[in-house]
């Protein structure tokens, strides 16, 4: 088939959403219709009603995309169609020479806003407490059906897809030698690249290892107890173990994106609907976001929170962002043969903690590994210092 030359075309991208669509979007939240408080006083049912009326006041009443949206139009957008799709991405080149091409991935239920804090420190080390020897050229892109890029109409748009265009994305913009980072999904296509090797890649850094030996994850995954051969080595590899297991028997929300992803059309008829489904990820994600909307100060902001949701419903991609649980066919935390160079950080907070063990029989090549003493799943969002200090400290090597 031949190749026309705009097919490859690197094409500046810009996006402007009107005042109607934000009055539009206030209107409905101060129309939502709010079901009865929980019964229990913790949030084993979901998010807190008291959590989603506050949220929903505050979206109504004081909170200004526009604030986000400038910083998102002050960076270089840009797209280029790979297999047929549009793919968006931020693409941040440093003052510094020699800066090391790195490709940052987000995960679910996130956007390129996850990144946002990640950028100047990054392409400007000096003047973030770091050298010059530290800088990196970035590419934040969006993954298919999130954010700004284009919504796949056809199956196939599956983790190890979007990896391969990755790829084909770095090998466009010219880079011969570069390094993958993410976390969430961000993490499984980050260690799909690393499987799949493509030209120029050197190393990866995650901080949602996939280190869960094969036979663990296939047990845990329907509620077996682990086979008889595997033997836990450790108090790090049974809490691990421990951590997996729940978060397997607490996926109901992923099982419903993975299953029936277009029932969830709800969320694309009401914000705060949206705002509830995304927000419920994790159990230390959720209590960190329901004290930030009670008024207190850590992690992530309540306009954090809101900026990624109101890019979510802006853009109507709750329902096409689902449909990437739907396509996958790649272990979530399951080692997957990487063999490159990999570092690894490991946050306090995340779903579970891969213990060194674990993350030296799934990464060979393991240049790097480092317990955080604070931060959860959203690292790059949440903590984004310490995780600036580990993609630092992570490539240092590879340079």
């Amino acid at each position: 088939m031949s190749v026309t030359p705009d097919q490859h075309a690197i094409r500046p991208f810009t996006f402007e959403f009107p005042e109607s669509e934000l009055e539009a979007l206030r209107a409905r939240i101060e129309a939502t219709r709010f079901p009865e408080k929980e019964t229990v006083a913790d949030h084993s049912q979901g998010v807190p009603l008291e959590t989603m009326q506050e949220l929903a006041r505050y979206w109504a009443k004081e909170y200004d995309w526009r604030k986000v949206e400038a910083k998102l139009k002050a960076l270089p957008h840009f797209m280029t169609e790979i297999d047929g799709l549009d793919i968006h991405f931020i693409h941040v080149r440093s003052k510094h020479e020699n800066a090391l091409p790195l490709i940052v991935t987000h995960g679910w239920p996130g956007s390129v806003i996850e990144q946002l804090k990640l950028i100047e420190p990054l392409t400007n080390p000096t003047a973030h407490g770091g050298d010059a020897s530290d800088a990196f050229h970035l590419v934040i892109p969006s993954m298919p059906g999130y954010g700004f890029s284009g919504k796949p109409t056809s199956a196939g748009w599956d983790a190890e897809h979007i990896a391969r265009a990755w790829g084909e994305l770095m090998k466009r913009l010219g880079y011969t030698k570069y390094v993958a980072q993410g976390g969430d999904w961000g993490a499984i296509i980050s260690d799909l690249m690393g499987v799949q090797e493509p030209d120029g890649l050197v190393g990866i850094h995650v901080n949602l290892p996939g280190t869960v030996p094969p036979a663990v994850e296939q047990a845990l995954a329907v509620g077996n107890p682990l086979p008889r051969d595997v033997v836990l080595a450790n108090d790090e590899e049974k809490r691990a173990v421990e951590q997996v297991g729940h978060l397997y028997q607490n996926i109901a929300q992923f099982l419903m994106m993975a299953s029936r992803p277009q029932s969830l059309a709800a969320i694309a008829d009401s914000p705060v609907g949206l705002a509830a489904y995304l927000l419920d990820h994790d159990a230390p994600s959720l209590e960190m976001i329901s004290r930030a909307f009670a008024g207190q100060t850590e992690g992530l902001t309540r306009d954090d929170v809101l900026d990624n949701i109101t890019l979510f419903w802006l853009t109507n991609t709750g329902i096409s962002a689902a449909r990437l649980y739907a396509e996958n066919k790649t272990p979530f935390l399951g080692a997957k043969g990487v063999k490159l160079p990999v570092a690894v950080s490991v946050f306090p907070d995340e779903v579970y903690q891969a213990p060194k063990s674990w993350a030296e029989q799934a990464y060979p090549n393991l240049v790097h590994y480092n317990r955080l003493d604070e931060g959860g799943h959203f690292a790059a969002w949440e903590q984004p210092e310490q995780l600036v200090n580990e993609v630092r400290a992570g490539f240092r090597s590879l340079r």
